[in-house]
């Protein structure tokens, strides 16, 4: 289109015009790039762990305010995962091997789910240790088959 007769309104009309041509091209472009996944599965399957693992593999890490906001998350699901076990191996009837450790399956079997602050789980840290080093939850945790590790109840 030939500008040379237009006034210098219609001018700035055509270049904003042409402008978001430009734009709606690329963005269409980039539309045309971006696969979409519709994930489904029931609660606790995993899509979410699916969606941040694709996003590690393909090089979007997670900035440092995106892993401080996790934290929180990932010690509440640390602490379900405790638990979920210390009742499995009771309804399982899995003896726990060392007895000390009897007082930490007492006091996660009371654990209320809430979400956890740093200094707050670190209380549980030690015992979470000796838990997992005990063969009683070790043998529970081998037959984590038989019950769904994680439960929304607890």
């Amino acid at each position: 289109m030939a500008t040379c007769c237009l006034s210098e309104e219609d001018r700035a009309a055509v270049r904003r015009s042409r402008e978001i041509d430009r734009n709606l091209q690329a963005e269409k472009r980039q539309y045309r790039a971006e696969i979409k996944i519709l994930l489904l599965g029931a609660g606790e399957s995993g899509k979410s762990t699916f969606l941040k693992q694709m996003r590690i593999i393909h090089g979007e890490d997670f900035d440092d305010d995106a892993r401080l906001t996790f934290r929180p998350t990932i010690y509440l699901n640390v602490m379900k995962g405790a638990k979920t076990l210390v009742r499995a191996m009771r309804t399982l009837s899995i003896q726990i091997q060392d007895d000390s450790n009897e007082e930490f399956c007492d006091i996660l079997s009371n654990y209320k789910s809430s979400i956890l602050e740093p200094q707050d789980f670190m209380q549980y840290v030690e015992p979470l240790k000796a838990l997992w080093n005990d063969g009683g939850i070790q043998n529970a945790f081998s037959r984590r088959n038989e019950f769904q590790l994680v439960r929304l109840d607890l």
